[in-house]
């Protein structure tokens, strides 16, 4: 039996109950997932008590920051980007990982995305943070065109190997060039890019958001003719990896995640 929940705030708009029930029930295991609302500074109050009969939980913002403090066990990714969506009990304790810098490597090795010369991240948050991570050693370089030169510091941390630069929030040329452009950025945050598209592009965009469904610029790119990766692809990647940790069962992913994506889109389409 899994009980497990997504934990955050807002959550009310969360599809994790809905993938997680289902990919559970497709593996024939009994479970109770569940969507919670929980605030900034409340986590660790609700976890008192959850040490017995929890699995784990998901976790979506305001909490990849705070469960760094009450986990017993940060694993070295979620440490390095200093993020961490999931949290479950191994051994009696409490482990905190990220299966969001995880997912994103699934979700682009999807599209057959591999490597590249340059990468360009609009954002620089917790999931900007996993995105840098994830590409660190796929591309050379790395271009983080964000409104809060203030996160530079924790964003250098999360490559090792490529390079990375800080541009301020405004558009440039290059973003239409790159080999793969990716936004982090909050609801709405990147909508105004999509003025300043060329008519014809050939590269990839990967739009990490899947509400509001689609974005003004993950359509804009897709009329031009570019490729793209969605919020739905990040969600599913992810939860795999969530499923695979709070199941123990190996099965095999393709079919699971296009599975889980029917399953998702047939709830924004």
């Amino acid at each position: 039996m899994i009980r497990a929940a997504v934990l955050g705030s807002p959550i009310n708009h969360s599809l994790s109950p809905l993938l997680h029930t289902s990919a559970y029930a497709e593996l024939g295991i009994e479970n109770d997932y569940s969507a919670i609302e929980v605030g900034s500074g409340e986590l660790q109050e609700f976890l008192k008590g959850k040490e017995n009969g929890w699995t784990g939980f998901s976790l979506t913002m305001p909490l990849k920051e705070e469960v760094l403090k009450l986990a017993d066990v940060v694993d070295p990714i979620a440490a390095r980007i200093t993020s961490a969506n999931t949290l479950f009990r191994k051994d009696g304790k409490w482990i905190a990982s990220s299966t969001d810098l995880t997912g994103v490597i699934s979700a682009l090795n999807s599209r057959g995305f591999e490597s590249g010369s340059k990468a360009i991240i609009l954002g620089a948050g917790a999931t900007a943070r996993a995105v840098a991570g994830a590409l660190d050693s796929r591309v050379d370089h790395i271009q983080v065109i964000s409104r809060n030169p203030e996160r530079e510091d924790a964003m250098r941390a999360c490559v090792l190997t490529s390079t990375i630069e800080f541009s301020p929030w405004e558009y440039t040329a290059g973003i239409s060039k790159a080999d793969l452009l990716v936004n982090t950025t909050p609801l709405y945050g990147a909508d105004l890019f999509v003025d300043y598209l060329p008519s014809k592009i050939d590269s990839l965009f990967f739009e990490v958001l899947y509400k509001p469904w689609p974005t003004l610029l993950l359509a804009g790119w897709k009329e031009r003719g570019g490729e793209s990766l969605d919020g739905i692809d990040l969600l599913v990647h992810q939860g795999l990896d969530q499923i695979e940790l709070f199941s123990g069962r190996t099965f095999d992913r393709a079919a699971m995640a296009q599975f889980l994506r029917r399953k998702a889109l047939a709830t924004l389409e």
